[in-house]
């Protein structure tokens, strides 16, 4: 063994008190770290499932209609003509099939899907209720949205002339598969059709309003002959959606928005809680590395004659090398212990924080390389916390070392 690390070992058997003492606080702070970071990553996990569930990474939609202002001529004189916006109609995108076979061959997108949408009322029972009809290739959707677990009642399939509502409105006109249902789209079109599933949403708002059915059958009864409202795009990576809306964007001609787009007040609070958390984990370091200085300033005090005769018989580098040697060993002895103790306590939270039901509130994330991460950013804070008392030990004078 070098002898830099044997002297280094010597040192933290000998000052057992000491080194259990740092280790600990070490522990500690890895801990706390450990802890926070697996619990703050299965919230956001959490929500951004949860707020993802029924939508799409990224929503292709055609481009608005606006109309221009009109310059005029007017006695040899230019008159800008004020023109107020056009009431929004219903655009549609045509050609659909090969946009979205242009934005399948994006590397990144894994899925597309199209839908054809717009508002309709249902009525059972002399009951009318107001409903957002979204016709969809239920194959093709079922890649971009899961419904499998928001399944209530019946089966996840759309054949000919059936439809999937949600709970609320199967609340409200009292339905349940097998049932029928009329469906009158706002051009006046109806046709009647089974209802094949309930499901559940996970929102009141949706679940009272939204009502699925064959692509073709919703275009037919909204009028939109072969056309569709959107095009519905998953990708591999979540935080890559802006990159990969604006490149799909610019290949089909068509507006692009992403889930952070559309959900900009998540993102936000999603940045807060990693800012906050960011900053715990600072201070936790600072904590940590002024634990270990502070333990090892008091070793080069209490151990001034040893450290002299260590500097008489070698050179500075060398008691420089022992100090952090120490630093980095209490460093990453320190994250071993407290990555342990952090993951018991983020998989107690979930024993504790629990729903009515009794599942978890929401799951932790704990992986391999948090510990990795951890156990480098510890062992690098140990390092850089030796630093100061290795460069008074190898200062040290060793003949006055050695007399005091």
């Amino acid at each position: 063994m070098p002898f830099e690390w044997a002297v280094a070992l010597r040192l933290l058997r000998e000052g057992r008190f000491q080194t259990v003492l740092i280790l600990a606080g070490v522990t500690i702070g890895v801990a706390v770290v450990v802890y926070i970071t697996a619990i703050v990553n299965g919230l956001q996990s959490n929500i951004i499932d949860k707020t993802l569930s029924t939508q799409a990474h990224i929503v292709l939609k055609p481009l608005e209609d606006e109309n221009r202002r009109l310059i005029v001529p007017s006695g040899g004189v230019q008159v800008m003509a004020e023109v107020a916006k056009r009431t929004t109609r219903e655009n549609t995108i045509d050609n659909w099939q090969h946009r979205m076979a242009l934005v399948r061959q994006i590397p990144g997108i894994t899925a597309a899907a199209a839908m054809a949408s717009g508002p309709g009322f249902a009525t059972k029972g002399g009951v009318q209720e107001s409903i957002s009809l979204m016709g969809v290739e239920l194959a093709d959707y079922l890649k971009v949205v899961r419904l499998d677990n928001k399944l209530v009642k019946g089966q996840v399939k759309l054949p000919n002339g059936s439809v999937m509502i949600g709970m609320e409105l199967a609340r409200k006109l009292g339905l349940a598969p097998g049932d029928r249902l009329r469906v009158v789209s706002a051009t006046g079109s109806a046709d009647s059709y089974t209802i094949s599933a309930v499901l559940d949403f996970g929102l009141k708002d949706l679940n009272a309003r939204w009502v699925m059915l064959p692509l073709r059958a919703a275009q037919s009864l909204l009028g939109y002959q072969l056309d569709v409202t959107e095009i519905y795009l998953k990708t591999a990576d979540l935080f890559q959606a802006d990159r990969l809306a604006e490149e799909a964007a610019s290949r089909t001609g068509l507006m692009a928005d992403s889930w952070k787009t559309t959900n900009a007040q998540l993102v936000t609070a999603l940045r807060s809680q990693s800012a906050s958390s960011n900053m715990i984990k600072v201070f936790v370091s600072l904590a940590i590395a002024l634990g270990i200085a502070s333990v090892l300033v008091v070793s080069v005090v209490q151990r001034q004659r040893e450290i002299g005769i260590l500097r008489a018989m070698g050179t500075a580098r060398r008691i420089l090398l022992i100090f952090l040697i120490q630093g980095g060993i209490v460093g990453l002895f320190g994250s071993v212990f407290g990555s342990g103790l952090g993951a018991l306590l983020a998989l107690g939270f979930t024993k504790l924080a629990r729903n009515t039901d009794g599942s978890p509130l929401f799951p932790v994330v704990v992986t391999p390389s948090l510990f990795v991460v951890t156990a480098v950013i510890a062992t690098l804070v140990g390092v850089l916390a030796a630093l100061a008392p290795a460069r008074r030990a190898a200062k040290l004078d060793p003949v006055e070392a050695i007399r005091g």
